[in-house]
This record gives structure tokens, sequence and C-alpha cells, in this order.
């Protein structure tokens, strides 16, 4: 195995560019990535890389097509997928929130209707809490659902707060931070662990030196 075979799948949208940047300092040629066009699978001379929405990245991870991936835990936490998740890459912070609409008085969460479109992460957080609560999966446009009365509550990302606000929402409750993360498939990293592993080596130093700029 080679630098030549290495594939990373990376997600399209807020993570997209700083995960590139990071690559860029780890001195992997991204080059290609800045001339893609409206391309998804793109080679370049030492390395591929497959764009692909950040649900998906870690799916393509653990079916081969691509050796390494950069996701956000929300994802990985979300979607449960069989892959090795390698570090922590510090980049794209949020947290994860429990918000409701400003005023709203929660005394007991027992019951209540929570919009969110991570339903696994919603079930988790309320399962530690002992309560059950009627989860409603939404795709988009969450702190919409409070406000026209559609929930109680949300279960969402959120990294300055401002479209909470904006909406009139309030945040009860952090649940995580998020970050993004460098996973690998979990079979290749077995068999081909010294070449991924110099790879990996190059990205934590990266990423402990700072070097890279957030996301």
């Amino acid at each position: 195995m080679d630098r030549r075979a290495i594939t990373f799948a990376l997600p399209t949208g807020r993570l997209l560019e700083a995960s590139v940047e990071l690559l860029s300092f780890a001195g992997i040629d991204t080059t290609p990535l800045r001339r893609r066009g409206r391309r998804l699978v793109v080679d370049g001379k030492d390395v591929s890389f497959v764009l692909c929405k950040p649900w998906d990245v870690p799916v393509y991870v653990e079916y081969g097509v691509a050796d390494f991936g950069i996701v956000g835990n929300d994802v990985l936490w979300e979607v449960k997928r069989d892959v090795v998740e390698i570090t922590d890459l510090g980049i794209g912070k949020c947290k994860m929130i429990l918000a409701v609409a400003n005023g709203k008085r929660i005394e007991n969460f027992w019951g209540i209707r929570v919009a969110t479109k991570y339903p696994n992460i919603a079930l988790d957080f309320f399962s530690m809490k002992e309560v059950d609560v009627e989860i409603i999966r939404l795709s988009g446009s969450i702190e919409l659902a409070p406000v026209v009365g559609l929930a109680d509550a949300i279960v969402d990302i959120t990294a300055t707060g401002r479209t909470l606000r904006e909406n009139g929402l309030v945040v009860l409750e952090e649940i995580a931070s998020i970050s993004g993360r460098l996973i690998v498939n979990r079979l290749r990293y077995k068999i081909f662990h010294r070449e991924l592993s110099s790879v990996i080596g190059v990205i934590e130093r990266v990423v402990s030196g700072g070097a890279q700029a957030e996301g």
C-alpha cells in the first residue's frame, strides 16, 4: 500500500473548508479540491477525495470506499456506524443543546414533544434522565418547531447561539461539545496499520501544534 491508495471522505458544508486547510497543513496536496468544480470524486497526485453529505461520511468509511473520513462527532453519535474514531481535530466546534421558547416553563420533562434531526441523540439524552418524551424528527429549521407550537423543546447544534436568539429560543442545557473527528475504516486500519498510522501521526502533530485554523 502507498500514499496513492489513500482516500479521504470529506463532508460538504460547514466542515469542508477547515478540513481541507488541516489536510494542507499536514502536507497532503489538496490543490485538486480547490479547482474541483462540481466533481464529487477528486483524484490528486498522492491521495483521492470523496465529497459527500456529513451523514454519509461514516458510511463510505465503514464500507471501505474511503480509508479516512472527517466528520462531526454529532454524526458519529447519531448514526453509530462501525468505524474507528482516531482523534478530535478541533475544527467545526459547536454545542449540542436542549432549548425551548423564551418564557416556556417545563417543570417536568415527562411526555414533552422534542423536535430534532438527531433522534438517537435525543433519546439517549432523555433516557439518561429516565423520562419518556415524544421525538419529532425534522430535517431542517428545527428552531421553528417551538415557535409554532409543534414541539415543546428542540435538541440541535449551535455555534454562536444567534439563530436561537433571533427565533426567541433559550438554552436549557448543553448536552455535548461537538467538533470534527478523524475516523478510519476498521479493517484497513488493522491490515495497513503502519501505513495509515504514518498519515494519522502527521495529522495529529498538526492538530497538537494548532497550525490549522478553526472551522
